[in-house]
C-alpha cells in the first residue's frame, strides 16, 4: 500500500484504460491471445512458446496489430503486415490481429462482462463530484465493451483504436492516445490523473504529461508499473474512493471465473 494516494477529487479530470483498468476484459483479451498465437507458433514451428510473459510485454496496452508485430519481433520472425480487412485465415499481421477480435467477440458476446466493484464504486463517486471522465484504451472494441459493462453514460470521451486509427495516432507506450484524450476532455494533465494496468499505458500517459499517473497491478507487476511512468500503485480502485463514498459491493461468485487482454 502506498504512503500517499492522490485525492481524485482535487484532479481537472481522469482518464482510465478501460481493459484491466474498468472491466476484467484483459482476462478475456489474454485468453483470446493465448488461443491464437498457441495455434500461429505451432503451425509455423515458432519457438519458444507463447506464454503470459509474452502478453505483458509485448501485447498488454499496444494497439491490436502493433501487439502481433511486437511479439513476432520477438522470435524473429517475418510476416507481411497486409491490411485491416484481412479474413482472420490471412498469414500476414492484420489477419493474425483479426483472428483473435473474433475469438475476443465471441467470447464477449457469450460470456457478458461487469466493471470491477472498486471501479464502479471509483467512477461513481467521481461522476457524483462533479469530476470529468474520460477512457483511453487501444481497444477497437471499447465501445462495444463499455456499452456491455453498462457504464459508457459515465464517460465524457473515448479515445480509442476505432479513434487512434482515423486520426493516425500511434500506439501505446508513445503520448499520442493519452494526449489526445486530454485535449478532448479539455483538461490539462498537469492537472489531471491517469489510470493504467499495463506498463506501455503508464508509459504512455507520463510521456503526455501527465503528473499523476496510477498504475493498477493485475499482473505486470508494482516495479515495473513504477520503472514505466507510474507515480504510484494499487491493487484496487477502491482505495482511491473518498472517505464519503460507500465502499462497493463484491462482485458474486461466478462458475466461469478463469485464471487466466487489446
Amino acid at each position: 500500500m502506498p504512503d500517499a494516494l492522490p485525492d481524485l477529487l482535487r484532479a481537472d479530470g481522469v482518464l482510465f484504460d478501460l481493459d484491466g483498468v474498468l472491466t476484467p476484459t484483459a482476462e478475456v483479451h489474454m485468453r483470446a491471445w493465448k488461443h491464437v498465437f498457441d495455434e500461429v507458433f505451432a503451425q509455423w514451428g515458432i519457438e519458444p512458446a507463447y506464454t503470459e510473459a509474452d502478453y505483458f510485454d509485448y501485447v498488454d496496452g499496444k494497439k491490436r496489430y502493433d501487439g502481433v508485430a511486437s511479439l513476432m519481433q520477438s522470435r524473429n520472425v517475418e510476416v507481411p503486415w497486409g491490411a485491416v480487412d484481412d479474413p482472420p485465415e490471412a498469414e500476414t499481421i492484420c489477419g493474425i490481429g483479426n483472428r483473435k477480435n473474433a475469438a475476443f467477440a465471441a467470447s464477449l458476446r457469450a460470456e457478458g462482462i461487469a466493471p470491477f466493484p472498486g471501479s464502479l464504486a471509483l467512477v461513481e463517486a467521481l461522476t457524483a463530484a462533479g469530476i470529468p471522465l474520460g477512457v483511453v484504451s487501444s481497444s477497437k472494441n471499447a465501445e462495444e465493451v463499455l456499452g456491455a459493462a453498462g457504464i459508457r453514460d459515465f464517460f465524457r470521451i473515448v479515445v480509442d483504436g476505432v479513434v487512434a486509427e482515423r486520426e493516425g495516432l500511434a500506439s501505446k507506450p508513445a503520448a499520442d492516445m493519452f494526449h489526445a484524450g486530454a485535449v478532448a476532455l479539455g483538461v490539462d494533465p498537469q492537472r489531471s490523473v491517469a489510470v493504467e494496468d499495463a506498463t506501455s499505458g503508464a508509459a504512455s500517459a507520463a510521456a503526455a504529461g501527465f503528473a499523476t499517473v496510477v498504475g493498477v497491478d493485475r499482473g505486470a507487476g508494482a516495479e515495473a508499473l513504477l520503472a514505466a511512468g507510474a507515480t504510484v500503485v494499487v491493487g484496487d480502485l477502491d482505495v482511491l474512493l473518498p472517505a464519503s463514498a460507500p465502499s462497493p459491493t463484491p462482485a458474486p461468485a461466478s462458475d466461469s471465473d478463469s485464471e487466466e487482454t487489446a
